[in-house]
């Protein structure tokens, strides 16, 4: 459990921040820090200091103190968990630590003509939900995708479903907060793989072919397979700040 306010005293606590309340808006931080930090904690990088990882994390959760609204029909929490990593995620997109590939741009591009379809056909805005279906994604990489390319779609338009849950509500209930950030890490990570890399990813973790039979498909030795894989692997577990030892 990240955190002990309940839902009505949250409730309360934002009511009194949105209308200037000081000690609300450090009560919240406080009381939601181990949120904050689970969220900062995936975007660890070299260069970049926690405090200041922590401090942007603490704005995006004051945006989501500002705009959030009941009529969401989605938990603060969920709310509060992509304004954080989106205003980490700006940070370092911009800052160059970040960067978003072809391959997304051009994804965006296509859901970006799809929604304008969708919108003309439909008098609405499709859901981050459909929008997946469409192209055969999950939610959280449709999500990664789009903000990526600042793409102004809500992730917390009603579901078709007899709860009147959200989109983020649904994902929300089925991963974690952790599992969440590292997929969206682990899709950044692969985009920034060289091509042969990413086949490599893609064979050996995915589809699960053995060294040997990737070393086929690509012409090369089981051994320079071992040897890439490695090196790969290596590159994972520093950018999500785990020991190799």
């Amino acid at each position: 459990m990240l955190y002990v306010l309940s839902n009505e005293e949250n409730l309360e606590l934002i009511s009194l921040a949105q209308q200037g309340d000081e000690y609300a808006k450090a009560k919240l931080i406080t009381e939601h820090s181990p949120l904050i930090k689970s969220v900062i904690h995936r975007f660890c990088l070299k260069g970049v200091e926690y405090e200041d990882l922590f401090q942007l994390g603490c704005i995006g959760f004051l945006k989501a103190i500002k705009n959030f609204s009941e009529e969401f029909g989605a938990k603060f929490s969920t709310y509060a968990v992509p304004m954080i990593a989106g205003e980490v995620k700006r940070f370092l997109r911009d800052d160059g630590y970040i960067k978003v590939s072809r391959t997304t741009k051009t994804l965006a591009a296509k859901i970006s003509c799809y929604v304008k379809s969708f919108r003309d056909s439909n008098c609405r805005s499709p859901s981050v939900e459909e929008i997946a279906k469409e192209f055969g994604l999950d939610v959280w990489e449709t999500v990664f995708t789009m903000d990526s390319s600042k793409f102004p779609v809500s992730l917390y338009e009603q579901s078709d479903d007899e709860r009147n849950t959200t989109v983020m509500d649904k994902v929300a209930d089925k991963e974690t907060c952790d599992d969440r950030i590292d997929k969206i890490l682990l899709r950044q990570i692969i985009d920034s793989l060289g091509e042969r890399d990413k086949k490599i990813v893609l064979l050996r973790f995915y589809r699960d072919k053995t060294q040997s039979e990737v070393a086929k498909e690509l012409n090369v030795s089981q051994v320079q397979i071992s040897r890439l894989e490695t090196k790969i692997l290596e590159r994972f577990r520093s950018e999500f700040g785990v020991s190799s030892s």
